[in-house]
């Protein structure tokens, strides 16, 4: 009889338990549902905590917020905003400078409830294989949604962003919106792993450059008791980003830098070595979030 499948995070939950192998998903899940059912409550039941959508929100009458990817498409269309949007772009940048551009996709975007759904899937139904293509294309993407604003005078993106159509479809119900959807979550399952938002997706690449520098970060204190299970690449969502700071190439630190590693906690929850944590770009090991520090030199 053949063995059966590893699952990654096993040996975490036997050695950590269920909820502390889960525990990061868990508050991510938290915060994407949380946060979409507080835009939600106000069309629903008439319960205004936050007004308007992830583009440009107004949050108890007086915090605004607003995305800088926005502005600079209204920008280069020739469009001025209004203060309260800038002053709303100003506080998000300084927010995903401190937490990281791409904490966006794994703690807030809703469309990655969809495509997480789509992998969890095509791992249960053993898909394998697939298209292949560079992950710098979303940055091309990118480009050319700000040309696009440019040479047409509109927010042409916004027109098909699959975030602010989801929104939409959530606020009026069934219509093109869901197609959308529908299609980067059939894309995702049955053509590339992790294909919208590891590929394709311009919010992604631009929020990646937002937090190239950003001080929060997934670090690797006790790196030397890996023990190759290879389950935080099984659960990464963007592979690349782990290798180089887990076997030290080129002489990196147990940090990983990677602007495009998206915070998301998994590999912390998965790993029954407790290699991985959360915490401050630089300064001393025990500048630790979650996780079993080191002890800081004398």
């Amino acid at each position: 009889m053949s063995a059966l499948p590893h699952k990654p995070g096993a040996e975490a939950i036997a050695e950590k338990g269920w909820l502390a192998a889960h525990k990061w998903l868990l508050l991510r899940r938290t915060s994407q549902v949380g946060i979409l059912l507080l835009f939600l409550v106000g069309p629903w039941l008439k319960l205004w905590i936050v007004k308007g959508n992830l583009n440009y929100s107004y949050t108890l009458n007086f915090l605004p917020l607003a995305d800088p990817y926005l502005l600079l498409q209204t920008l280069l269309a020739g469009q001025t905003p209004e203060k309260l949007a800038l002053i709303g772009v100003a506080i998000v940048l300084l927010l995903y400078l401190l937490v990281g551009g791409r904490t966006y996709c794994s703690w807030v975007c809703p469309v990655n409830l969809v495509t997480d759904f789509a992998n969890w899937l095509r791992v249960r139904l053993g898909l394998k294989g697939g298209a292949h293509l560079s992950r710098t294309t979303r940055y091309w993407i990118l480009g050319m949604t700000l040309i696009a604003a440019a040479l047409t005078g509109t927010i042409v993106w916004e027109m098909v962003n699959p975030v602010s159509m989801l929104h939409r479809g959530l606020f009026f119900g069934l219509g093109f919106a869901w197609a959308v959807i529908l299609a980067v979550f059939l894309f995702d399952l049955f053509v590339m792993r992790h294909g919208w938002c590891g590929h394709f997706c311009p919010v992604g690449a631009f929020y990646s450059l937002i937090g190239k520098f950003s001080l929060l970060r997934v670090r690797l204190p006790a790196r030397e008791a890996c023990n190759d299970c290879m389950d935080c690449f099984a659960v990464c969502p963007e592979q690349q980003v782990i290798r180089p700071a887990l076997k030290a190439i080129n002489g990196t630190g147990p940090v990983i830098l990677d602007a495009n590693c998206t915070n998301c906690g998994r590999c912390i929850d998965v790993c029954s070595k407790n290699v991985f944590t959360l915490g401050w770009r630089r300064g001393a090991d025990q500048q630790i979030i979650s996780g079993v520090p080191k002890s800081a030199p004398k």
